[in-house]
């Protein structure tokens, strides 16, 4: 079974008004690769649902968004995310802010089949003001409330890794995969970015089956983009592009995103938008952020 892809048919798969969940974390591992090529589409009135970054903004500032279901849309050393944060601004977006275990729990209940997981994570907070579709419940089995965290079920998701195989195997060496296994499970399709290739034979080593976190059935397609995280890190491949994410984060206030994505993305294919960046190379030595 091969299940490599272009991002282009990836893309095509992809269909208006879908719930698209988006992996990584902030400006780590996020499929940049993927969102540049959905900037190029007529792609539109998406809800995402995401630990949100750049990939977020992008949308956002491209019209691409109609609702945002999210835990936090940052870029960590540039504490909000200034194309999101224009957008939630200035009322453009249909919003379901929620803690980052809500977010959790919500795509836990997808995966598993259920309508809701009960959490005390909400209770006496803001959270369940602000977000009517969220329901307070008494216990069967004492007196107390719990919050009842709806599912987030997703039409697809969308993920970067490490490695993969054909098949679609895939593995996440960094210390943390974040929640990247959830947002798989939770979607009934699954589109996946990864640095390298590699023989199945990569995976029956114990050591390296270990990282590698959902069964295969679960990736629908596979797409090998080297470097396709770029400006967000990988690692331990590279780190985020510090430099990068300066000027896009000044493009907000000089020029807006259409002078950025007419620079890097527009009539650009990934090895283009690459080569304007430094060139793979180049981001393959970017530094490791420490912690």
């Amino acid at each position: 079974m091969n299940k490599q892809m272009s991002l282009q048919e990836m893309v095509g798969q992809l269909r208006d008004g879908m719930t698209i969940g988006i992996g990584g974390w902030g400006p780590r591992r996020k499929p940049m690769a993927v969102i540049r090529e959905i900037l190029k589409s007529d792609l539109k009135d998406l809800t995402i649902v995401a630990y949100g970054g750049a990939d977020v903004g992008m949308l956002c500032a491209a019209g691409k968004v109609r609702k945002l279901v999210f835990a936090f849309v940052s870029l960590d050393f540039i504490p909000l995310e200034p194309y999101f944060r224009a957008a939630r601004q200035g009322g453009e977006l249909e919003v379901m802010e929620i803690d980052e275990g809500m977010m959790l729990l919500g795509l836990r209940a997808a995966a598993w089949g259920c309508p809701f997981i009960p959490t005390k994570v909400g209770l006496g907070t803001d959270v369940i003001k602000f977000n009517p579709d969220i329901k307070v419940i008494d216990s069967p089995y004492d007196d107390k409330e719990w919050v009842a965290m709806p599912a987030l079920k997703l039409d697809a998701a969308l993920v970067h890794v490490d490695r993969a195989d054909v098949r679609g195997v895939c593995q996440i060496k960094a210390p943390d995969h974040h929640m990247d296994d959830w947002f798989v499970r939770a979607a009934d399709k699954t589109y996946v970015t990864c640095e390298e290739i590699v023989d199945a034979s990569a995976f029956a080593d114990p050591v390296e089956a270990r990282s590698v976190f959902w069964e295969r059935n679960f990736t629908t397609g596979v797409a090998l983009v080297p470097g396709g995280a770029h400006p967000s890190s990988c690692s331990p491949n590279y780190g985020f592009d510090i430099p990068h994410f300066q000027e896009y984060n000044a493009s907000a206030k000089e020029g807006g995103f259409a002078a950025y994505f007419d620079k890097y993305i527009k009539d650009s294919s990934e090895e283009e938008y690459q080569a304007k960046v430094g060139g793979l190379d180049a981001i393959r030595k970017l530094p490791q952020p420490v912690y």
